[in-house]
């Protein structure tokens, strides 16, 4: 269970010892934000048979829960994200979080009325338990021992840290990526608990070559000398090549080929004078120097056995897989409204997937609202500012809002948006 202290339901502020940031707040951010980490000891049996004996979740909480508890919005990370959705870190003025153009006051998914939950999932390295966490049953850091996960089993974690701020049913469970699967599976697995699902650039199963894509990462990783079989904690070393090839090549799916075409196109990071080719294979294009720094700062902050764990999430994600691969059927029991957003030049998670999901809802009579958003950024849109695709979210959780009877946007405030 849940550990029983009262839960603080308020924008959590960074205490008096941390150390204060160096750059002013600017408006519309929920402020500067410390994490809450909660313990559960109640064992977790997951997907695959094995059980995880007790853990912890990093959480950040945002705005304030109301007295019937019905204004709770959880925010669902995906692969490299976690807790800290919005506002500023209270131990690094730097970090600002993933989703902070989305979450804040009078922003698209307004803290001024909803008291919005961002959580760590299990196996994480962003404070939850995970691989480099210890395993009470051996005192050893888990490592390559660690259960292996399912989008189902996050989402029960989330539903028992539910339970902890005595949030019986979810105004929506949202999220991007990844996280949009686990809005996906709340809506199919808990469908009492949820009253909104919003899925982003998502899709209800990965496909062969992204499967495919997965895999190679994992190659790398799992083939750097310096991995030990995932027990590198112990040899104080870290599979730094391994991880910086699989970021890159996720990097690479992550954008379009216009948007790549348009930030680097064909440009010499260093020509010759002539303009001619070194012709060697060190850092030639613009493009290779983009893709080896990002695979080396991700290299300096993510943990190896966590990137395995959670893209072997992503290919195990079938929720038609218990149906006869059937995802009108899985759609059967579902009772929340939708909301479903693509982007034109994903092909990672191309909007056909979305139409796919929406189709299954429209045959199980469900309400769904589609956008489709023609944006140039590939599969990162979700994460990007584009005006129409923040005016969709904002008109959604206005109607939220006027369903629960919550404060129109920017009454708070005392001026109406």
């Amino acid at each position: 269970m849940a550990d029983t202290s009262v839960p603080d339901t308020s924008s959590i502020a960074a205490t008096a010892s941390s150390p204060a940031p160096t750059v002013a707040v600017p408006p519309g951010s929920v402020g500067i934000v410390s994490p809450q980490f909660i313990s559960f000891n109640e064992p977790l049996h997951l997907t695959s048979g094995q059980v995880l004996p007790c853990y912890e979740l990093a959480v950040e909480t945002y705005g304030s829960l109301n007295a019937e508890r019905s204004n709770a919005v959880l925010i669902c990370h995906a692969l490299n994200a976690s807790h800290h959705v919005a506002g500023i870190s209270a131990t690094n003025p730097k970090d600002i979080g993933w989703w902070d153009n989305m979450v804040g006051p009078g922003k698209a998914v307004d803290t001024d009325r909803f008291f919005v939950i961002g959580v760590n999932n299990i196996g994480s390295c962003f404070g939850s338990t995970g691989p480099a966490s210890i395993n009470p049953e051996t005192n050893d850091r888990w490592a390559a021992a660690f259960p292996m996960l399912t989008v189902e089993d996050w989402v029960q974690a989330q539903a028992r840290l539910a339970d902890h701020f005595g949030i019986q049913k979810l105004a929506a469970v949202m999220g991007g990526s990844l996280g949009g699967m686990q809005a996906l599976s709340w809506a199919i697995t808990c469908p009492d608990r949820i009253g909104h699902c919003i899925v982003i650039a998502s899709t209800p199963r990965l496909s062969a070559q992204n499967i495919g894509f997965n895999e190679v990462a994992r190659r790398s990783i799992i083939s750097d000398p310096d991995f030990h079989g995932g027990d590198y904690y112990c040899h104080n070393v870290v599979p730094r090549h391994g991880l910086s090839v699989a970021r890159m090549v996720g990097h690479i799916t992550y954008l379009s080929d216009d948007d790549m075409a348009e930030k680097f196109g064909r440009t010499q990071r260093s020509p010759a004078d002539n303009g001619e080719f070194h012709y060697g294979y060190d850092v030639e294009f613009e493009v290779e120097s983009y893709l080896r720094y990002q695979g080396e700062k991700f290299s300096t902050y993510f943990d190896a056995n966590t990137y395995l764990l959670i893209t072997r999430a992503l290919d195990y994600f079938d929720p038609a897989r218990n149906h006869g691969g059937d995802l009108d059927r899985a759609l059967r029991d579902v009772s929340a409204d939708f909301l479903l957003i693509s982007f034109s030049t994903d092909w990672r998670f191309p909007p056909a997937r979305s139409r796919e999901i929406v189709r299954s809802l429209l045959k199980n009579k469900r309400p769904v609202t589609y956008a489709e958003i023609d944006a140039p950024h590939g599969h990162d849109a979700f994460l990007l500012d584009d005006v129409r695709y923040h005016a969709v979210v904002q008109g959604y959780y206005d109607r939220i809002a006027a369903k629960l009877g919550l404060p129109e946007r920017g009454q708070i405030r005392g001026v109406l948006a």
